[in-house]
């Protein structure tokens, strides 16, 4: 007998409604922190993140299809979606306890090379499938519970946005506290308790409300699939333009906002929120409307407008708001978020919303009684899924790579329109005039939309969040390019000095304080190895620091570590005399890959390993500061090898400094620290403070014998490096000793609150996070070097040299 929606108790959809909340706030948790976790092994290239997105949604798009076909009608909904709740929680725990194992077996696995995918895309699937399957399956399951009619359906659109509504929960939860206060073991076992209640609760209703199954026509009698497939085919359009613009939008904002791990989760909150609400208007639309269809059409041609209001906002409006950046330190990070919030509602709220409106609407329009509810919600997802996953690989990897946010504005544009036209004009039986009328009017509008959008300007890319404090400077952009992974730029300032950008900071300069800095990096431990023959440089920057190893005389091979291609081949040319021309040296070989993968598969030990990341407020760069990342370091040195790490001061606050050192010493327990000072002016004249810092740890503890580096750099051999020194101001040996500032036993009350950054936790990126607009170099400089001692034990000398070694390092007068 057929049972109609109506007759369903109306008390149980709020209970729904609630289950589907919980469900929704798990299924971000984990995927939160199972991206977190799997990016540590499979790296966070654009290539890693489409596999991983990949597999994530594909896991989906297969539950969804599965459930009508493996799980009879016949079973109650709610205790099949209780099973699968529970399911997933036992699985995301079992991930999280086989993760070390995991990390074990895919180092021997990935050897680098074309193999290196096939081994990325099966731990994924060893990870993700079994779960996202599950995750799948949960709307089919229960869409069971009511009719397949337009009345009917319209429930699963509101249940729908009840999901999404958890999901913003649980983004914002894991964002801005699970995995800021606590870990992902903390996170993960959350999100496993939410699915343990949602799973007894939906036990619960299934216990005092039986299910009646609807009656389900026989084969063939229901409306003919050509009537449906311009609907699955709009409803794929649709998820391809919403991820596709995802993409693009997440890359312009975190460009605009500062790419901080609180940024993403905002970015994402605000794009869920537009798609909950959507939803939720979509499924009252569903209920009403004469022609779901034709509606869903005119949603699709609204996109086409909701779309080019969002790219002029994100290039010529909300990047030019006056922001408080002099105000934040003093107000906290929180007054930006908010301020970020804002922009981000007003930039891309409106297309989430009609995108979210879709969904209910698609299945209003292939729903008809006799059908299967749990079959027609699975077909409408997995379209729906696929399509966003065509949509975020072909824009993250291809179209914005390779031709740039304007084109990939175009592309979301024409989408949006195919999307609409293929409800209008298919299937053909009379295309009537006024139906093809609309059908040009939309593809015109189109046209016009796409000629329309503008460029994204090269000041966005370059100076981000501080775009309005600079746009009066009398710059000149050499070179600005969209990679694969980083926005890129680099400009000739007023001062004739060139500044290279990546994703809305400077990364490196030509200016004094950064060459010498850079050349530190270099330098330093090739000096402090008796004899540097293969050199890893994490980063190529500017390529300053790979090209300090190239004036070596013993030097025999450098690799360079760098995940966006456009930096290595049109950025270091225009710093080809300060890096000696690193990237065309025959010594110098370039791996494009993430260098945490990097380190975790490459077979290849060095002498020295030098690493200039970029500022571990970025979303990811903290993994590259993690005890974990610097045990890998450690095993990839030869012995007597020497490490060296950059560790900025500026944009950070103490906790952030002492948790990066202290989680450096960890694993380096003899390291020292080496300064870099900057001038600054203080009434008439200038003073020198804390800047940025190379922290540097050795495989072997021997005391470094002065008299005999000495020697070493006056060798004629060595005319290079003294060349190089020189540039920056080290006219001596002694001016490159002095910069030592102090070592680990002379930090030990410092540090002693220091939070270690794990992989498990990733405490830095959060910390950082907060600490991005922090103005405390100084202060904390000085109170690094407060309780140093003179190092008699890590200096050897003659006992005539003592005193003047004392003058070298501060310890006593200073010889002019």
């Amino acid at each position: 007998m057929t049972t109609p929606a109506d007759s369903r108790p109306a008390a149980a959809h709020p209970v729904l409604f609630a289950l589907f909340v919980g469900s929704g706030c798990s299924a971000l948790i984990y995927e939160i922190v199972w991206f977190q976790l799997l990016q540590m092994l499979v790296g966070s290239t654009a290539v890693s993140l489409a596999v991983l997105l990949g597999t994530y949604m594909g896991g989906m798009c297969l539950g969804s299809l599965g459930l009508s076909r493996v799980v009879s009608a016949t079973r109650h909904p709610l205790r099949v979606y209780a099973v699968l709740e529970l399911g997933i929680a036992a699985v995301g725990i079992a991930i999280l306890f086989l993760a070390p194992a995991l990390y074990d077996a895919y180092a021997s696995l990935d050897a680098g090379g074309p193999g290196s995918l096939v081994a990325r895309v099966v731990v994924c699937v060893v990870c993700l499938l079994v779960p996202t399957v599950l995750m799948g399956a949960t709307l089919p399951a229960v869409a069971r519970w009511v009719e397949a009619t337009p009345s009917g359906v319209s429930w699963l659109g509101l249940f729908y946005g009840g999901n999404i509504v958890g999901a913003v929960a649980g983004c914002l939860l894991a964002g801005f506290y699970l995995l800021r206060v606590y870990d992902s073991s903390v996170a993960t076992f959350v999100a496993a308790a939410i699915n343990v209640a949602v799973a007894l609760l939906a036990f619960a209703v299934a216990a005092v409300v039986p299910h009646r199954p609807v009656a389900v026509a026989p084969a063939g009698s229901t409306d003919p699939v050509r009537d449906r497939w311009p609907v699955y085919v709009a409803l794929g359009l649709s998820g391809a333009a919403a991820l596709g613009a995802e993409v693009v939008w997440t890359r312009l904002l975190s460009l605009l906002l500062g790419g901080t791990v609180y940024t993403f989760s905002i970015i994402l909150a605000v794009f869920l929120t537009g798609l909950g609400i959507g939803s939720t208007a979509g499924a009252g639309l569903a209920k009403s409307a004469r022609s779901p269809r034709l509606t869903l059409a005119l949603v699709q041609a609204l996109v086409v407008v909701a779309v080019t209001w969002s790219a002029f906002q994100l290039t010529t409006g909300v990047p030019y708001w006056p922001s408080e950046p002099r105000y934040a330190e003093a107000a906290g990070p929180w007054r930006s978020f908010q301020f970020d919030l804002v922009r981000c509602l007003f930039a891309i709220l409106p297309a989430a919303v009609l995108w979210g409106m879709s969904f209910p609407l698609a299945l209003a329009a292939v729903a008809s009684p006799g059908r299967d509810a749990g079959r027609v919600v699975g077909g409408a997802y997995a379209a729906n899924t696929l399509g966003a996953i065509a949509g975020a690989v072909a824009f993250g990897v291809v179209v914005v790579p390779q031709y740039g946010s304007r084109s990939a504005g175009a592309a979301l544009v024409a989408i949006a329109a195919a999307a609409a036209i293929v409800l209008l004009a298919f299937p053909v039986r009379v295309l009537t005039v006024p139906r093809a009328l609309t059908v040009l009017i939309v593809a015109g509008l189109a046209a016009f939309a796409a000629q329309q959008l503008p460029p994204t300007p090269w000041q966005l890319i370059a100076y981000g969040r501080n775009l309005p404090r600079q746009q009066n400077d009398e710059a000149e952009c050499l070179f600005v390019g969209e990679g694969m992974n980083s926005s890129v730029a680099v400009v000739r300032d007023s001062l004739n000095d060139r500044n290279f950008y990546v994703s809305g900071k400077i990364e490196a300069s030509s200016t004094r304080t950064d060459m010498r800095l850079q050349r530190m990096l270099g330098h330093i431990p090739a000096l402090l190895h008796p004899n540097p023959k293969t050199v890893l440089v994490v980063g190529c920057g500017a390529g300053v620091t790979a090209g300090s190893f190239l004036t070596h005389p013993s030097v025999e091979r450098v690799v360079i570590c760098e995940i966006e291609p456009l930096i290595p081949t049109r950025v270091a040319p225009h710093f080809k005399d300060e890096n000696y021309d690193v990237v065309n040296d025959p010594r110098v070989t370039i791996v494009y890959d993430d260098a945490r993968h990097y380190m975790l598969t490459a077979r290849e030990t060095f002498d020295v390993i030098t690493s200039d990341p970029i500022h571990p407020w970025v979303k990811g760069a903290a993994s590259l500061y993690t005890k974990e990342y610097f045990d890998l370091v450690k095993k990839r040195l030869n012995p007597g090898g020497v490490v060296s790490q950059w560790v900025p001061l500026y944009q950070s606050s103490p906790a952030v400094v002492k948790s990066e050192v202290a989680t450096f010493l960890a694993a380096f327990p003899d390291g020292t620290v080496w300064g870099n000072a900057a001038e600054r002016l203080v009434g008439d004249q200038y003073i020198e403070e804390g800047y940025d810092t190379v922290v540097l740890g050795r495989a072997d503890a021997t005391p470094i014998d002065l008299a005999a580096l000495s020697r070493r750099v006056d060798r004629p051999d060595h005319e290079r490096v003294a060349a190089s020194l020189k540039d920056v101001g080290f006219f001596t040996l002694r001016h490159v000793i002095g910069t030592y500032a102090c070592r680990a036993s002379d930090m030990t009350e410092w540090l002693a609150d220091a939070a270690i950054n794990r992989d498990r936790n990733l405490r830095l990126q959060y910390l950082a996070g907060l600490g991005v607009n922090a103005v405390a170099e100084g202060a904390i400089y000085d109170a690094m070097r407060k309780h140093r001692t003179f190092p008699a034990d890590l200096f050897t000398v003659p006992d005539e040299g003592r005193a003047e070694l004392k003058a070298w390092l501060g310890f006593g007068p200073r010889n002019p």
